[in-house]
């Protein structure tokens, strides 16, 4: 029996989840993402025809293309129900062209969430394909396919086998390197806080700083500051109230996740890799079972969105659900009297529930730890942004004797809001800070004072969130490529994960020289944004997709040229290492493996003899003095720090040792590695600075 409508999905459970909705007349296949791209022998671009790109056919989807053909053959008619995106336009299009279908033809049906009314309703207006989005797509891939295939081969050529550039990974690299940079050539500033204890009659004690001197803001850069302001204060004397500032101060949620932010988001809160969110927020998006009469159900909207936008019709649901709750005062939309247009679309929504209705709770039996994880933070942060602000009162008090002033601060969340259900972890820490009823002209008695040094911290590395964030912000690739793009520098060993943060390697560094040196443009942030620009205007129809190739590609072609005769052939060589192999007597070298340096014997193959290279950290021993701090292994893989004079010396920490010693008692300081990000501390509890993240 001939199949009336056929429907093409990109994956088997999108298939499922969908022919469950159509009912008998639709038949639902799967062409298991793409089925045509350029070819991977070969460049694939015809340079003399406006850079028209040679498709062929994937290897290894034969079957599957002649399995489509034979269904589009008996169908009346064939929809293209690819993503909703210009990667999922792209799709239904080669699609249409090995089906023979006309892409003006009202083929493709799109739909951002995978609910019953979602796809029923999609399937009521089917339009053509939008060639803008497919020339956005085709304008992408051919760009990543110019920079990719012209400078990758070089640095084969030139540095070492399998290695490659791109346009997002070289930008992504040069960001971590310049970060690493940073970091070596920062100098350490000392400064000192003082921090004091006062007291109001009987009341409880409250704590204030010292703000400055005549009132104005104060520095202090050393002891000798301190001291300064210690002489000017009279202990025994009482210090008067001068100021008191009440503020109502409203907090308001973040808005519902786009893929950038969830990536981030999930990254900080739940600490999973941009990678393996995508891939549950792919299952949660494509259906999960829910059992009985549901069946299969997509959770949540398309997770590759910019936008932070929501339909009426979500919108809507959440106020009666906020209402029903969390009572009307936690309701930031009212509810609308009358009916909203069924099923209302907007094609950019923000990830969101498909239906709020579905709390995390009740989906405990149906998803695995990891869907609930994710489903929970989306969930939360969607019905938090449809909830009102919360309200926190704020009070400032100024304490001043003579020329020293201090202030107080503190705070006391009046209505909680939004924050009742989700809390973002960017938010800062809003524990409520009570301070004793104080007005001006009262008199208060000084406790104690705490001074403490601190030193300027170095910024951070770059974790995950970071990554993205810095290329979102700096309009670098789109979110859908960050992901694939983490997945190849940590590939490519250019770079190596410490303590949850990118560390260039020695590699990643020769790379990026190359790159910078030779292909200034392919690492210019404002450069790679504006192609990305050009890219988006493609997509709108406000500028042809060849002129944007060719004014990329006529000046980098002579960048590529000019790199074939500057770049000479770089040999990482085999440094000596300065003693003998144990096992065989001959000179061990350092050799640059895929983890970094190691040594190795000389005579290899015939010797496979290899150490590990300890690390310097640029500490003197905090023991004897003499020798150097150096970071080893234990034998379950785990970092700790050692004396490299060893066994002269026995000298070990978990924890590294900062080269400073603790201001209180003398010990020397450490670095902990804290969830927060790390803390300079005294192992005996008696000196710790701020964590810097």
């Amino acid at each position: 029996m001939a199949t009336k409508n056929l429907v093409i999905v990109e994956s088997p459970a999108k298939a499922k989840t969908i022919e469950k909705y159509l009912g008998r007349n639709y038949k639902v296949v799967a062409s298991l993402g793409h089925i045509r791209d350029l070819p991977k022998s070969q460049m694939g671009i015809d340079f003399d025809h406006d850079y028209e790109p040679k498709y062929i056919s994937i290897r290894g989807k034969g079957d599957v293309i002649k399995n489509l053909k034979k269904a589009a053959k008996g169908a009346d008619h064939v929809y293209l129900a690819a993503d909703p995106d210009r990667e999922g336009e792209a799709i239904a299009w080669h699609v249409s062209h090995i089906l023979g279908l006309d892409p003006a033809g009202t083929n493709r049906v799109v739909f951002n969430e995978i609910t019953k009314d979602a796809v029923k309703n999609a399937f009521k207006t089917p339009r053509a394909i939008d060639m803008n989005l497919v020339d956005a797509q085709q304008a992408r891939r051919v760009l990543d396919r110019l920079v990719g295939y012209s400078i990758s081969p070089l640095l084969w050529k030139k540095v070492k086998k399998g290695l490659s550039a791109g346009r997002v990974q070289s930008v992504a690299l040069k960001l971590i390197i310049d970060r690493e940079n940073e970091i070596r050539a920062f100098v350490p500033e000392e400064y000192w806080s003082l921090d004091a204890e006062f007291k109001k009659g009987a009341s409880k004690k409250f704590a204030a700083s010292f703000y400055g001197l005549n009132g104005k803001k104060t520095a202090l850069p050393d002891n000798a500051a301190v001291q300064d302001v210690l002489a000017q204060i009279d202990r025994k004397a009482p210090f008067d109230i001068t100021n008191v500032v009440k503020k109502e101060r409203k907090r308001f949620p973040a808005p519902p996740f786009t893929t950038s932010s969830l990536q981030q988001e999930a990254n900080r809160k739940l600490g999973f890799p941009a990678r393996k969110t995508m891939m549950l927020a792919q299952q949660l998006y494509e259906g999960i079972n829910l059992g009985g009469k549901l069946g299969t159900v997509g959770l949540i909207t398309y997770m590759r969105t910019d936008s932070t936008r929501v339909s009426s019709v979500a919108k809507t649901e959440t106020s009666h659900f906020i209402h029903e709750q969390y009572g009307e005062a936690y309701a930031a939309v009212k509810i609308r009297q009358g009916k909203l247009q069924e099923g209302a679309q907007d094609a950019h929504e923000a990830i969101r529930p498909s239906s709020t209705n579905r709390t995390p709770k009740s989906l405990e039996a149906v998803l695995d730890k990891d869907q609930m994880r994710l489903y929970n933070l989306i969930w939360s942060r969607f019905v938090a942004s449809e909830m009102t602000p919360a309200v926190i009162d704020t009070v400032q008090v100024t304490i001043q004797q003579g020329a020293a002033t201090f202030r107080a601060n503190g705070s006391q969340t009046k209505f909680e809001g939004f924050t009742k259900l989700y809390v973002s972890s960017r938010d800062a820490d809003t524990k409520d800070n009570l301070l004793p009823e104080l007005a001006i002209g009262d008199a208060v008695t000084l406790v104690k004072t705490d001074p403490a040094q601190h030193f300027t911290q170095p910024p951070a590395r770059f974790s995950e969130a970071n990554l993205v964030k810095a290329l979102e912000e700096n309009g670098v690739g789109r979110p859908s490529t960050y992901a694939p793009t983490i997945e190849t520098l940590k590939k490519r060993y250019y770079v190596k994960i410490t303590a949850k943060r990118f560390e260039p390697t020695e590699l990643g560094e020769i790379v990026n020289d190359l790159i910078t040196k030779f292909f200034p443009d392919i690492v210019d942030i404002k450069f790679t944004a504006k192609v990305e620009g050009d890219l988006d205007s493609i997509e709108t129809g406000k500028v042809k997709w060849v002129p944007v190739i060719d004014q990329f590609y006529k000046p980098f072609s002579q960048e590529v040229a000019h790199a074939e005769e500057g770049i000479k052939k770089i040999q990482i060589k085999d440094e000596p290492a300065g003693f003998d192999c144990d096992i065989c007597g001959a000179p061990m070298v350092i050799k640059l493996g895929r983890f970094g340096k190691f040594y190795a014997c000389s005579r290899f193959p015939d010797c496979r003899n290899t150490k590990a290279i300890v690390k310097e950290i640029g500490v003197v021993c905090p023991k004897c003095g003499k020798g150097q701090i150096v970071e080893r292994k234990s034998k379950r893989n785990r970092v700790f720090y050692g004396c490299d004079r060893y066994p002269a010396c026995d000298f070990v920490s978990w924890d590294k040792p900062a080269g400073r010693d603790c201001p209180v008692c003398g010990h020397y300081l450490v670095e902990k590695k804290l969830r927060g990000g790390r803390q300079i501390v005294c192992p005996n509890n008696d000196y710790k600075e701020a964590v810097q993240k």
